[in-house]
């Protein structure tokens, strides 16, 4: 055993990565701050133990997300694009109609932005819960609550 050996991190492993649970209301929260917040959770950077490769992050659980908050003319102006895969299939939602229609896609696509365009990536992504009302079917999992700083 060396002097340098003690001076180094270990990386952590899969099984040192304890998951827990988060529950966020969305409730007059920015989306964006929102997002940037909850996706630094999910990708684990909150914790000493961050490993780039590796996925520990806790899961998220995003309530009132037809309740978030976008500043300025977002609601009309700002627009969510998707393609039929057909041609000339290009479809073009507005936010507020999207809020409507499905506010969970809002948040889900600001923070899927905000993570790595990998596999570990959309493995994170799978431990986001978005809901539309204040109620979800997490409870057994005794979320704990998770300020997020507007």
């Amino acid at each position: 055993m060396g002097y340098k050996q003690h001076l180094t991190t270990r990386p952590a492993t899969p099984e040192q990565s304890n998951r827990g649970w988060f529950i966020v209301d969305a409730k007059d929260k920015t989306l964006g701050r929102l997002a940037s917040q909850v996706a630094t959770v999910l990708r684990g950077k909150n914790k000493p133990s961050f490993t780039p490769y590796m996925d520990t992050g806790d899961f998220v659980v995003v309530i009132n997300a037809e309740k978030v908050a976008l500043t300025g003319r977002k609601e009309t102006d700002k627009l969510y694009w998707r393609h039929t895969l057909f041609p000339g299939g290009e479809k073009a939602t507005p936010a507020g109609k999207m809020r409507q229609e499905k506010p969970e896609e809002m948040i889900t696509s600001a923070v899927k932005g905000m993570l790595p365009r990998t596999r570990l990536g959309r493995q994170q992504l799978t431990k986001l819960k978005v809901y539309k009302g204040a109620e979800h079917p997490h409870k057994a999992q005794a979320p704990k609550t998770l300020t997020v700083v507007d």
